[in-house]
């Protein structure tokens, strides 16, 4: 891993630290007007999610990690993870879904998926601001019931339930912001 100084941060840099695994949301280098110079730091553990606030020396080296982006498309859910087969190689590996969290709510079968790797280990993905799922199961709108700005819920093929206008119907595809999980548009 090569060193990089601190005074180089810039946000979604992944660092190895003693923390662990760490990304970078957030950094402000501050010059006070007596003593030296430091940098203020937002970093994620990219494994556990916490979030930790530290403080740096201007130019102190701390290790960068290198992540390598792979394309995989999602194979099938089996009881223990999902399984991805690379693109390249075919070769398959099934990953916990503890791993990629909620991002596994806009996963579907056959779809291709930019997963980070650090090493053989994957430590997340990398989704489109938006997909398109389709509708499940949900309540038929009622008739009258026209209130402006009126939603129900809907569930979607991979299992997530969003609030829809009552004129989203059973079979409908939809588009869905997968930063909020929320209803965009119908597709």
């Amino acid at each position: 891993m090569p060193p990089v100084s601190t005074n180089d941060l810039k946000t979604g840099m992944t660092l190895e630290l003693d923390l662990g695994l760490v990304q970078v949301v957030d950094f402000q280098h501050v010059k006070p007007g007596k003593g030296h110079a430091f940098v203020r730091s937002t970093l994620k553990n990219v494994r556990t999610g916490a979030v930790v606030d530290r403080t740096f020396r201007s130019d102190e080296k701390v290790e960068r990690a290198i992540i390598d982006k792979r394309e995989m498309q999602f194979i099938y859910g089996e009881p223990d993870g999902l399984v991805f087969m690379d693109n390249e190689t075919y070769e398959q590996m099934t990953v916990a879904a503890a791993t990629l969290g909620d991002y596994t709510n806009f996963i579907i079968e056959g779809e291709s998926v930019v997963l980070l790797m650090y090493g053989n280990e994957v430590v997340g993905c990398e989704l489109p601001a938006s997909v398109v799922l389709a509708v499940a199961q949900t309540d038929p709108g009622v008739q009258g019931d026209r209130v402006s700005g009126a939603r129900k819920p809907a569930t979607l093929q991979t299992g997530l339930v969003v609030q829809v206008p009552l004129f989203v119907e059973t079979g409908d595809a939809l588009k869905i912001d997968t930063r909020t999980a929320e209803y965009i548009t119908r597709a």
